[in-house]
């Protein structure tokens, strides 16, 4: 079985990202690296892009301590052991107050409380099999976003039990946050990859940064000061077999999956990341009054 946190990498090692060319400027510089367990990378054009790429590492593992599943002593993992966290980081309150969002507009199908479900997934075909009917139903029983209360002084947990799993944001929304701080320093032409892509600006060829979906022979999108994410059902499976996607849908308690692949481009990552997640789960008619401005490509 592999994790999420893996799966997250794998679909940002699918999409290729652009080339510097021969007419690349002298002051473009490229870092690469991880975020939230995914391959990371950012491309700048900037006469100072060393000291701009070392605050936006900086920056990214700052939103790491507030956001990881995996680090001991994150605020999302003290909010999970304890059931409640005080005096939250405003980015945390400012990323549930989107996830909320997200959670209204899809119907329920985008909710971050499915990490008790997934933990009852993974440790049941950890030993070869699939959870029974009971402790899928125990799972349901602290799933839904009811279950979270949050303000600027504290977030809350309403049972025992529930827990939340930002893994289908997190990285959109980190992506953002990076792009901003390098745009307040003055960089105009930037892509920060954090396992979600966000594109401001023209690539170093002075054309439309342009990423790739899928496969080698994939479909091409070009991006403008926008954000793309993907998301893909059996991109990562419980069981052995490949059969039994990651993706859970969080209204029924089973793993869920209309479409093999889905891509959203829209203004930013946290928007992107989190419809991509979610549409797996919708119809198209479901989608197409969910999605709004962004763009939403199926597979």
């Amino acid at each position: 079985m592999t994790t999420r946190r893996r799966f997250l990498s794998i679909v940002a090692g699918a999409v290729a990202l652009p080339v510097i060319g021969a007419r690349a400027s002298a002051n473009v510089a490229q870092w690469h690296g991880i975020a939230l367990g995914a391959e990371a990378q950012i491309i700048l054009d900037h006469p100072d892009a060393d000291r701009l790429i070392a605050s936006a590492v900086a920056e990214i593992k700052r939103l790491e301590s507030i956001f990881s599943l995996y680090q001991t002593d994150s605020q999302l993992t003290r909010l999970n052991r304890d059931s409640v966290l005080e005096n939250p980081a405003f980015e945390m309150i400012e990323l549930l107050s989107i996830c909320s969002a997200l959670n209204a507009r899809t119907s329920g199908a985008f909710d971050p409380t499915v990490q008790t479900l997934w933990s009852t997934y993974a440790e049941a075909y950890a030993t070869g099999v699939a959870p029974d009917a009971g402790s899928i139903e125990k799972a349901m029983s602290v799933t839904g976003w009811r279950h979270v209360q949050y303000s600027a002084q504290r977030i809350s947990f309403d049972r025992a039990g529930v827990r939340l799993t930002l893994n289908g944001i997190a990285q959109g929304f980190i992506a953002d946050k990076v792009t901003n701080l390098l745009r307040d320093n003055g960089v105009s032409n930037v892509l920060v990859n954090t396992g979600e892509i966000v594109a401001s600006g023209t690539a170093p060829s002075g054309d439309e940064w342009r990423v790739k979906l899928g496969s080698d022979d994939g479909q091409r999108v070009s991006l403008q000061n926008a954000a793309i994410a993907t998301s893909a059902p059996l991109g990562t499976t419980f069981d052995v077999n490949g059969k039994v996607g990651h993706i859970l849908d969080p209204r029924t308690g089973y793993p869920g999956g209309v479409w093999s692949g889905v891509s959203v481009v829209a203004s930013s990552a946290a928007e992107a990341d989190g419809l991509s997640t979610a549409f797996c789960l919708m119809s198209e008619s479901e989608i197409e009054s969910s999605k709004a401005e962004s763009q939403v490509y199926l597979r």
